[in-house]
């Protein structure tokens, strides 16, 4: 199977865990994407009565173009679920996000879900975090007094995101820094225990105890992977 169709097979069976009645967070990312086409095509067709809350502007015009009724988190005491994807996720369904530059809205909307499902290839199931450059956003105001300091921290080198010749700006308004810490975040709740005392850090993208099941795609198909003793377990 072709991996694009994999993603897209994987991101419509994603859609299966949601049911009429639930308030759903939507995802970031080329995969998740086919989950949130999936979802207006079953509230067109089948009558599927859910609202949603974007996790980016990118998925908010998606969402808008498909049909999904929206609304706004800070409306609401929590959401249902949320589909999202990953750049990289560990046996312990421990996760690295933010290649999307969307980490500090995705990890808002995790938090307030009730159960995390995550949509992915294959290719993102690693057994040591890492290898993906660790996305952290960063406040504008002395981003390189913070930049350095994380590289510090990590032991690593550690660089701003740039976009057209110039820093990637956030739908939030700040810099992403990717830490190229290499397969070795072993401990990635500490890390991210310890990246967050650094004041410029707005966010960091290691989703830690979120992720409650994955939907894998693979050349050979889609399996599902539920965390042992997870919310949807």
């Amino acid at each position: 199977m072709d991996i694009d169709d994999a993603k897209r097979i994987a991101g419509i069976e994603a859609a299966n865990f949601v049911l009429s009645g639930m308030k759903v967070g939507l995802g970031t990312g080329s995969t998740v994407k086919h989950t949130v086409v999936e979802l207006g095509r079953r509230i067109k067709d089948e009558g599927l009565e859910i609202v949603g809350v974007p996790t980016s502007l990118a998925t908010e015009r998606l969402a808008m173009e498909v049909g999904i009724p929206l609304i706004e988190l800070s409306d609401v005491d929590s959401l249902d679920i949320v589909i999202d994807g990953a750049d990289e996720y560990d046996s312990n369904f421990q996760l690295i996000k933010g290649g999307g530059a969307a980490l500090l809205r995705e990890k808002i909307v995790a938090q307030q879900s009730s159960a995390m499902v995550v949509v992915a290839d294959d290719r993102k199931q690693v057994d040591v975090l890492g290898a993906f450059p660790l996305p952290i956003e960063v406040t504008p105001f002395a981003y390189m007094t913070t930049v350095r300091s994380l590289s510090h921290l990590m032991n690593c080198d550690v660089s701003i995101r740039i976009e057209e010749d110039k820093p990637l700006v956030t739908d939030n308004g700040n810099y992403i820094a990717d830490a190229q810490t290499g397969p070795s975040i072993s401990n990635p709740v500490d890390l991210e225990n310890e990246i967050l005392q650094i004041a410029g850090v707005v966010q960091v993208g290691l989703f830690n105890n979120m992720c409650d099941a994955v939907v894998l795609a693979g050349q050979n198909g889609i399996s599902t992977h539920f965390r042992s003793n997870g919310r949807l377990s």
